[in-house]
C-alpha cells in the first residue's frame, strides 16, 4: 500500500518552538492575573472579555516575536545589540550612550523630526496616548489595581495595588480628577494623533501610493473607534445619566477585544519590535569606535561600519544568497553598477 503524503495546510506552517513559548507566556500571564488579584478577589468579572483577549494577545505577540528573532538577520542583530546594551565595558566608555538612546529613540523618537514637526507631534500624541492607556487599562483589567470608598467619607477613595493599600485621595481634587479621567485624556491624545495620520493618508500622494487598507488604515481606524467609544462611556455617565451605557460598554469591549487580537498580525507589532533598535543603535556606535568605518570598494567613500558590513556578508552567506560582495559597495555605487548592468544586458539587446 502506498503511504499517503502529509497534507499541506496551515498546520504545517505552525512553529512548534514559538507555539510552546507563546503558550508559556499565556499561562504565566494567567497566573500573574490570579496572583495579582489575590485569587481573583479583586478581579472585576465585567472585565473578563478584556482579560481573555489580553491572554490571547500575550500568546500571539510572543509567538510572532519568537518567529521573528529566528531569522538570521534579526537573530544576529538582536544578540549583538543586547550584548552591546548590557556591556559594562561599553557603559564605562560611553556612560551617556544608553540613556540618550532610550530617551531619543524610544521615548521621544527624535528621528521622526527629520520627516516634519507635525508628523513628530502627531506620533508623540499617539505614542503617549497608547502607552498611558495601556499602563492604566491592563492593571485595572487584571485586578492588580482597584479602588474602594474610604469609610466615613463621601468622596474619598483608597487605591490598592496588588491588594496593598497605597494612597487615599479625594475624588473631587485634581488628583482624583486625573485618576478617574486618565483614560479620557489618553483617548483625546490618540484621536489627535490618528486624525493627523488619517488626514495625511488621504491627502498626501506619497502616503496614498503605498498604503494598504488592512496594514495602514485599519490600525488607525481601530484606535479611533476605541477612543471614541471610550469617551462615549464618559459622556453617557456624565451627561446622559447612564443612558445607553450598557450598549456602549459592549461596543467598546468588542472594539478593544478585536484590536487586541489583531495586534500580533498587523502594523501594531512594530511597537513590540521597537525596543530592539536601541541595542542595535548602541552596537553600531560602539563598533564604529572599535573597528572604524568601511570604505566602498569602488569609490573609497566611508558609508557604514566595518562590523556592519561583516555581519551583512555573514548573513547573506548563511541565507545562501551568493552575492556577499555587493555589500561592500556604497548605495551610490550600487545604483551606478545596477545601471551599467541594465544597459549591458538589457538595453543593448534592442
Amino acid at each position: 500500500m502506498k503511504r499517503r503524503a502529509r497534507p499541506q495546510g496551515w498546520l504545517s506552517d505552525v512553529d512548534p518552538t514559538a507555539s510552546a513559548i507563546g503558550s508559556t507566556a499565556a499561562v504565566l500571564l494567567t497566573a500573574a492575573i490570579y496572583a495579582g488579584s489575590r485569587g481573583l478577589r479583586n478581579f472585576d468579572a465585567a472585565l473578563i472579555g478584556y482579560a481573555t483577549a489580553t491572554i490571547f494577545l500575550a500568546f500571539g505577540v510572543t509567538y510572532r516575536y519568537v518567529v521573528w528573532v529566528q531569522s538570521p538577520p534579526t537573530r544576529r542583530y538582536l544578540v549583538k545589540g543586547w550584548k552591546a546594551f548590557l556591556s559594562w565595558r561599553n557603559f564605562r566608555r560611553f556612560p551617556t550612550l544608553v540613556p540618550k538612546a532610550v530617551v531619543s529613540n524610544l521615548a521621544f523618537q527624535t528621528f521622526i523630526k527629520e520627516r516634519g514637526m507635525g508628523r513628530w507631534a502627531a506620533h508623540q500624541a499617539l505614542f503617549w496616548g497608547v502607552v498611558g492607556a495601556t499602563l492604566i487599562t491592563f492593571p485595572l483589567t487584571f485586578g492588580w489595581i482597584h479602588f474602594r470608598s474610604a469609610a466615613g467619607t463621601e468622596s474619598h477613595y483608597e487605591m490598592y495595588i496588588f491588594g496593598i493599600k497605597t494612597v487615599t485621595f479625594d475624588a473631587l481634587s485634581w488628583l482624583g480628577w486625573l485618576t478617574f479621567r486618565g483614560l479620557d485624556i489618553t483617548a483625546v491624545l490618540v484621536i489627535a494623533g490618528c486624525a493627523y495620520f488619517l488626514w495625511r493618508r488621504f491627502r498626501d500622494r506619497e502616503a496614498m501610493t503605498g498604503q494598504h487598507l488592512a496594514h495602514d488604515l485599519m490600525p488607525l481606524i481601530a484606535l479611533v473607534a476605541i477612543s471614541v467609544t471610550g469617551l462615549l462611556l464618559t459622556f453617557s455617565s456624565a451627561l446622559l445619566k447612564g443612558r445607553y451605557y450598557d450598549f456602549l460598554a459592549l461596543l467598546h469591549m468588542g472594539t478593544v477585544v478585536l484590536t487586541l487580537v489583531f495586534i500580533p498580525f498587523g502594523k501594531f507589532f512594530h511597537v513590540i519590535q521597537r525596543p530592539a533598535s536601541i541595542g542595535v543603535q548602541i552596537y553600531k556606535r560602539t563598533s564604529l569606535e572599535d573597528k572604524g568605518p568601511f570604505h566602498c570598494k569602488r569609490c573609497g567613500a566611508a558609508f557604514e561600519t566595518q562590523t556592519y558590513v561583516e555581519d551583512l556578508e555573514e548573513t547573506m552567506s548563511e541565507l545562501g544568497l551568493g552575492f556577499e560582495g555587493w555589500a561592500e559597495h556604497c548605495p551610490r555605487c550600487k545604483r551606478v553598477e545596477r545601471g551599467i548592468a541594465y544597459r549591458a544586458h538589457v538595453k543593448e539587446g534592442f
